[in-house]
């Protein structure tokens, strides 16, 4: 399979995207670095070349970016993972934007309460961020927890999804 790697300046940094031939993003973040990228996706799934060039999507980011939180919602997105890991995924495209769930009720949400840690590591483990919205995510205090392109980062998004949501307390 060969990908597409375009990256676009947004006020948080680079955010590089990764994209099948067919458009479908296979992964993305906050990075200049095509290396990273590619390694977010499973060994056995990474595409054999990959090419600069646009991508679909990168409007879809300046888009989003420019006050449209809906707009990464029909960006066709391509996982390779479990059962129980595509489900997550799905799962994090519905959490709305301003209204992010905790860990615990994320894992509810997938009909596991007592599996967070799992739930967790769906979050951990999701390749085309942004368009699936692990960012949506915190801990069950309120706190932001982790996210692979770091808290900054993620701090950033849920502030522009619902700059009320986050207190002092919270951004700690």
């Amino acid at each position: 399979m060969t990908a597409v790697l375009q990256f676009v300046d947004t006020p948080d940094g680079p955010f590089a995207i990764l994209a099948a031939d067919d458009g479908a993003v296979l992964s993305s973040g906050w990075t200049d670095s095509a290396e990273r990228i590619v390694e977010r996706i499973r060994p056995s799934h990474r595409p054999d070349d990959v090419r600069s060039g646009t991508t679909d999507a990168a409007s879809v980011v300046r888009d989003y970016y420019a006050g449209d939180l809906a707009a990464i919602d029909a960006v066709p997105v391509r996982q390779f993972g479990t059962a129980g890991q595509l489900a997550g995924w799905a799962a994090l495209r519905s959490i709305a934007p301003g209204a992010p769930l905790s860990y615990t009720a994320f894992a509810t949400a997938l009909g596991h309460p007592a599996a967070v840690r799992a739930a967790a590591s769906v979050c951990a483990r999701n390749a085309p961020a942004l368009f699936v919205p692990c960012h949506r995510v915190l801990r069950t205090d309120g706190s932001l927890g982790g996210f692979a392109w770091g808290i900054e980062i993620k701090r950033s998004l849920l502030d522009r999804e619902n700059p009320s949501l986050l207190s002092a307390d919270s951004q700690a």
